[in-house]
């Protein structure tokens, strides 16, 4: 059977200490919907953003996390975590199986920069196989702003995407539109979990391997259950969405190479004249601060009288 049931939380939490929260929320969508085999919720929804509260691997969230599965005998895909590993932080979402094991880590391969601030890239791409079903894909938030992040996971299988998010910003319309073009260029599923309440503005989205909408929330806590369905990816892939692009094949099979993305040094010798990634500043000159810092103007006013 190619079918999967999953839920998505849409969490309304407060800014942190959202973990007794998180474990309810869970605990109800497996006993109102025990057909669902896999329950997955937003972006840092457990604690929150601030990277101080970063645990070592395996530490006492995790460890619950993975008890919470085996309890309840289901995949757990719970967001993410920050995870201390020596001097670094990373961005980490976990996967659990029903017997609680850890089957996937993903470490965030793009933070949130200049905002996220302190949490290191991660390297590695990531995707874990549900036995009898199918591949799937993890990255977190940012990550989907880089087609070459995505097309990697479903170069290497992925057929479903999960994508937990932390957004609470103007460009969550725009994240809808790269959503979608996710889910059809990639022919996949793709599954954008944002979070609500005090940490996020919600709309959650479900997209098909066609970029067609399968459910978008509102703005506040909200629970989807759905059913994807993976031989609708291999046949989009084989035959084209509605017999239209075969993508993916054609992406394999043509003899176009990319030595500007593969080769990490020359992309930043190559784009140096971007300047620093930075904060956005104030203009130096803005209207009305001609005596900014306790120096004078020496612009000449034309009086009018």
């Amino acid at each position: 059977m190619t079918t999967l049931g999953i839920a998505a939380i849409q969490l309304a939490g407060g800014k942190k200490d959202n973990l007794a929260l998180v474990e309810n929320e869970i605990r109800a969508v497996a006993k109102r919907f025990p057909w669902v085999e896999l329950i997955t919720v937003g972006e840092l929804a457990v604690h929150g953003v601030d990277a101080q509260l970063a645990e070592e691997p395996n530490g006492s969230t995790e460890t619950r996390l993975a008890m919470l599965a085996r309890e309840l005998g289901v995949w757990l895909a719970p967001g993410s975590l920050y995870e201390r590993r020596g001097d670094e932080i990373f961005n980490v979402a976990p996967v659990f199986n029903p017997m609680g094991e850890t089957v996937a880590k993903h470490d965030k391969l793009f933070p949130f920069l200049p905002y996220e601030k302190n949490v290191a890239c991660g390297q590695d791409h990531t995707v874990f196989d549900i036995p009898g079903k199918g591949r799937i894909g993890v990255a977190i938030c940012y990550d989907m702003w880089f087609p070459e992040a995505i097309r990697t996971l479903s170069a290497m299988g992925a057929e479903a995407i999960l994508l937990p998010t932390m957004t609470n910003t103007m460009d969550r319309d725009v994240e809808l539109a790269i959503a979608r073009a996710n889910a059809a260029v990639n022919q996949c599923y793709f599954i954008d979990v944002n979070v609500a309440g005090e940490q996020g503005n919600g709309r959650s989205v479900f997209f098909g391997p066609g970029g067609e909408l399968l459910y978008e929330c509102g703005d506040g806590r909200e629970v989807v259950a759905l059913e994807i369905d993976f031989e609708q990816v291999r046949r989009a892939r084989a035959r084209g969405w509605h017999g239209l692009g075969q993508v993916m094949k054609s992406f394999r099979d043509a003899p176009v190479e990319f030595p500007f993305h593969a080769d990490a040094e020359m992309r930043r010798k190559r784009m140096a004249d971007l300047g620093s990634l930075s904060m956005p500043r104030r203009s130096e000159e803005t209207p009305g601060d001609e005596q900014r810092d306790g120096a004078v103007s020496t612009r000449k006013l034309r009086v009018i009288e």
